[in-house]
């Protein structure tokens, strides 16, 4: 783990997000004390349920119209 002071934190973010997205973590000091530390965030995945989601397909209608077609709609919709 790095650690880095908050002036050179601000003067270089958008490097110190690259390092992070590769993997390492990063403390921000400030007068020489840890006050922050930049991870990855990390998103829990939810599983998906296959039952649910065949019973809302199978009770949607089938589609009439193309999808240029109803994006068509929307746009000259919008025109007006």
């Amino acid at each position: 783990m790095d650690a880095i002071s908050l002036a050179e934190a601000k003067a270089h973010l958008s490097e110190l997000v690259d390092r992070v997205e590769a993997g390492h973590s990063i403390d921000i000091t400030r007068r020489g004390k840890p006050v922050a530390r930049l991870v990855t965030a990390t998103h829990p995945r939810q599983p998906i349920d296959i039952a649910l989601l065949r019973a809302l397909t199978s009770a949607m209608p089938p589609q009439t119209e193309s999808a240029a077609e109803i994006v068509r709609a929307m746009r000259d919709g919008d025109r007006y």
